[in-house]
């Protein structure tokens, strides 16, 4: 999808220090296996926390699940409700594990 982003270049901003806002949509039990240091917000929470990322409206928000496909859910969600720079990580935490390890 347009917009989307690699591993490779968040891992690399990550390591640069940029602040990101990063949204990961998965079950706290996924997260707690495994995570990147990301917001929680389990995708069907998304609906009901949206007033709280309203200022963030404009801003780059990059969404992760563990495949892409919740996550690509969670960014036409969003885009829906008037947040306009939603980017989805593709590949998820699996491609995060397997191309940049734990």
């Amino acid at each position: 999808m347009v917009n989307d982003i690699t591993v490779q270049e968040l891992h690399k901003r990550m390591q640069s220090g940029e602040k990101l806002t990063v949204i990961d949509v998965r079950e706290p039990y996924e997260y707690e296996a495994f995570n990147i240091g990301a917001n929680l917000i389990p995708l069907g929470e998304l609906p009901g926390k949206l007033a709280e990322l309203a200022h963030l409206k404009d801003e780059e928000i990059i969404v992760h699940c563990r495949s892409g496909a919740r996550s690509g859910n969670a960014k036409m969600y969003m885009m829906s409700e008037g947040f306009s720079n939603v980017r989805n990580l593709l590949g998820g935490m699996n491609a995060w594990q397997a191309e940049i390890g734990d």
